[in-house]
């Protein structure tokens, strides 16, 4: 049985009790995928910072990337475990859409489709984000929609403007608590 391959967004825009700032959140998260019996992070893509999606003023940036997994897993049994890291970070679900501590998002386990109840694969907004896409380029090029049969990059060049940046490897202050 050859080994599965995931693709997990991770996202945060609001400190962590204690203060840890999103970035810092979004690589603790990364330490706690690579903590997942039987599977291990093959590769993590760049930090990109997108501002928040339905577009909210009083919500602050969002710290973006994506993990690809290598391994075994079944697709309840990494969405739970991802809920569970999701939770031992502090995450709150007030709200649809509400800024939170930590996201993270199954977005393809092995080009499965399922139609839930969940998980639903791929994820059912990815192709319509460059905070999800934009990273996944770099970690899976190449990557092919299981529904829409599109590359990541044709998915790329086809999204709307989206506020989305890079950022540069030493910024390491984003977000966290007392940065201006």
């Amino acid at each position: 049985m050859s080994a599965e391959v995931a693709l997990v967004a991770i996202g945060a825009n609001l400190p962590r009790a204690g203060g840890a700032g999103p970035l810092e959140t979004c690589r603790w998260a990364v330490g706690r995928l690579g903590a997942i019996p039987g599977l291990r992070v093959a590769a993590v893509s760049s930090w990109w910072e997108s501002a928040p999606i339905p577009p909210d003023p009083r919500s602050p940036p969002y710290v973006n990337g994506v993990a690809r997994l290598e391994g075994e897993a079944t697709p309840e049994r990494l969405l739970a475990v991802l809920h569970a890291i999701e939770d031992e970070a502090g995450r709150a679900r007030p709200f649809p859409n509400a800024p939170r501590v930590l996201d993270l998002d199954l977005i393809d386990l092995s080009g499965r489709v399922l139609a839930g109840p969940a998980p639903i694969l791929p994820h059912p907004r990815a192709a319509d984000r460059a905070f999800v896409l934009c990273p996944l380029a770099e970690v899976a090029p190449g990557w092919v929609h299981p529904v829409l049969g599109k590359t990541v990059e044709a998915l790329v060049a086809a999204l709307p403007p989206q506020e989305i940046r890079r950022l540069p490897a030493d910024e390491s202050s984003i977000g966290s608590a007392g940065s201006g």
